[in-house]
């Protein structure tokens, strides 16, 4: 079925690189890499991380008190950023509060809280008296801190499925849309850095000891970050030169809990589905924002499937070397820089990639490329194969 159009009528994004659209806007075109040996709380592992700097010093306003933790502040400085205030404020206005959704979505929620806390249980074992399991660790705290900072009573909900979680929201605020149940959505999420993600994934052996090098021949894992990102969506308004929603593709592999189909079929599904939403062949995309994590197992996944349906024709990349992986947080990441792209007129090349794997067939970018992108494809696929594919134009 023919997908109906979506504008982002204003969106933002924090990461490593920096704060709002211009900071991660100059680091794309400088290909310029945020990530640094970690030294996050007590990890001291042989990786690199993509840290956001200064998230202690973030205030919450005193009403929301209650919601202070890594997750929400840094949602918070996000929201500060490119005028995205102002923009939710006018759809209230328009749509009034209780007709703007908001769709976020996380991997770890505020789960650093509750690392903290654990340090300082009694000698009976309980957690200390100001831990607040449900304004921060919870993983409806984004969205109940998101939706009361802008006073927004719509329908709200939190999508917790791995790396995939922050592209999928974009269905779920179409399908809220389409059913009547609001006219406008904010819609993207967080992921903050924490102890498990840290240690866990260094117990899989799935984290690099250098800033990980997507597509890369000599490619050994990933670099775990933190980032933000937002997006107000409604049905485009005239004058609409905004980026457009044209496509949603979602799929589930269940072939494993951590690794991908080795066919990429998952991941093709995806991007099959959000093209025939979009009422588009393979050939009218100019640009796709690979997943790209840089493992060995992911890459090539997703090089096969990227092939097999685009060939060798449409430029893709992943900005993981630029960010590392933010996990909850990838999808709506890897959407606006895509957008970027599109505004800027520019397709961003791999940072750190130095020597392409010869296995690799799709046309990857190490260097950025000038290119006035029309249609682009924005990938994500989370653990145990939950994935989705966004399809954006102008």
């Amino acid at each position: 079925m023919k997908f109906e159009p979506l504008a982002l009528s204003r969106y933002t994004v924090t990461n490593c690189l920096g704060a709002g659209n211009a900071a991660t806007l100059a680091g794309l075109r400088e290909k310029r890499s945020g990530l640094a040996p970690c030294e996050f709380e007590t990890a001291r592992l042989d990786t690199y991380v993509g840290q956001v700097g200064g998230l202690q010093a973030v205030r919450l306003p005193a009403e929301l008190q209650a919601y202070d933790c890594r997750l929400n502040r840094l949602a918070h400085l996000a929201l500060e950023q490119d005028g995205f205030g102002s923009a939710v404020a006018q759809a209230r206005e328009r749509y009034g509060a209780e007709r703007i959704g908001v769709f976020l979505g996380t991997s770890t929620s505020g789960i650093l809280e509750t690392e903290l806390a654990y340090r300082r249980r009694d000698d009976g074992g309980r957690l200390p008296p100001g831990y607040d399991y449900e304004h921060t660790q919870n993983g409806f705290s984004l969205a109940a801190f998101v939706g009361r900072r802008f006073g927004l009573r719509g329908p709200a909900l939190v999508v917790c499925c791995a790396c995939s979680s922050t592209s999928k929201v974009f269905g779920n605020a179409a399908r809220m849309m389409a059913a009547g149940l609001c006219d406008a959505a904010v819609v993207g999420g967080v992921d903050t850095l924490c102890l498990t993600t840290l240690y866990g994934f260094s117990s899989l052996e799935l984290t690099s000891r250098e800033p990980c090098r997507p597509f890369d021949v000599s490619r050994d894992g990933i670099s775990i970050g933190e980032g933000a990102g937002f997006a107000l969506v409604e049905r485009p308004r005239s004058p609409a030169d905004v980026p457009l929603l044209l496509g949603i593709g979602e799929s589930s592999d269940a072939h494993h809990m951590s690794t991908p189909h080795p066919q990429g079929l998952g991941a093709r599904l995806a991007m099959e589905r959000a093209l025939a939403g979009a009422g588009l062949a393979p050939a009218a995309i100019d640009y796709i924002n690979l997943h790209g994590t840089a493992t060995r197992t992911n890459d090539a996944a997703e090089d096969k499937a990227v092939f097999e349906l685009f060939g060798a024709r449409t430029h893709c990349s992943s900005t993981k070397g630029a960010t590392g992986h933010l996990l909850g947080a990838a999808g709506i990441t890897g959407a606006l820089m895509a957008a970027l792209g599109m505004e800027h007129g520019f397709a961003p090349g791999s940072v750190n990639t130095q020597t392409v794997d010869p296995a690799m067939k799709s046309r990857y970018l190490v260097d950025n490329e000038r290119a006035a992108l029309r249609r682009v494809v924005a990938n994500s696929f989370g653990f145990g194969g939950s994935n989705c594919s966004l399809v954006l134009g102008r």
